[in-house]
């Protein structure tokens, strides 16, 4: 039966000896597997814009895939028992995943999770290559969650935070004194504030500024974005947003 004598895979037993070792329909049926599962994860993150969608998802978990099952054929044909492949494959992802965070001119950075996601992926496409097909689909299954659900909740969090940072662009730089001042007023803490080199010749001021919430003064707004409302309609501030 199985090829692991420690994990007797409950969905390999349902499907038959063929799904436990390296064959022609074994082979086909976890490529399938992977491809299907990396498919569903890749549409989540296109659907929300991310470089790293569809097509890279599905590369990334195929040759993770492929990497585990050769693996698997040199290890039975020559005794070998280290998965020199598998482990190539997942330097090789964690490289691109890295590669794939940035900075953007905000200060704000952009693409870890789906970083994250994609280095999860190629594990859970080891995993079907390895023929771990219930390990497989919970993995996929609580993946899936922390990608579509969990950012919900995230925000949720924040704006309950006490803590957050904005994006602050001022007409001018003679206004910060204004600024802190009546932030001051509204019963808030300036925790710092960093000026953003990235606007330095477009004629305005560019901050990144970190509050905090004194909650024993600050009694008229609740949530972040209204905080964010009553700060954009000062006339010396061009434009504000709350940082991810």
């Amino acid at each position: 039966m199985s090829n692991n004598p420690f994990f007797n895979d409950p969905l390999a037993q349902l499907l038959g000896d063929w799904s436990y070792h390296i064959n022609i329909y074994s082979v086909l049926f976890r490529i399938c597997l992977v491809v299907l599962l990396a498919a569903i994860i890749g549409c989540e993150r296109s659907s929300k814009r991310h470089s790293a969608g569809l097509r890279t998802f599905i590369i990334v978990s195929l040759a993770s895939a492929v990497a585990a099952m050769i693996d698997i054929c040199v290890i039975v044909h020559t005794n070998e028992g280290f998965a020199i492949i598998s482990a190539a494959a997942i330097v090789a992802v964690a490289m691109i995943s890295g590669n794939s965070i940035l900075f953007s001119s905000k200060s704000q950075i952009k693409g870890l999770t789906t970083s994250a996601g994609l280095w999860a992926c190629s594990i859970i496409g080891l995993a079907a290559g390895a023929g771990l097909y219930t390990i497989t689909l919970i993995a996929f299954a609580a993946l899936l969650c922390c990608i579509s659900q969990l950012p919900f909740i995230e925000t949720i969090l924040k704006d309950r935070s006490n803590h957050f940072e904005i994006h602050l662009e001022l007409n001018n730089s003679l206004n910060l004194q204004d600024f802190a001042t009546t932030i001051r007023k509204l019963g808030l803490k300036i925790d710092d504030i960093e000026s953003n080199p990235a606007y330095l010749n477009s004629g305005l001021s560019v901050y990144s500024v970190s509050m905090t919430i004194n909650e024993r003064d600050f009694k008229q707004y609740r949530k972040h974005s209204d905080i964010i409302e009553a700060l954009r309609s000062l006339d010396y501030v061009h434009y504000i947003e709350e940082m991810n």
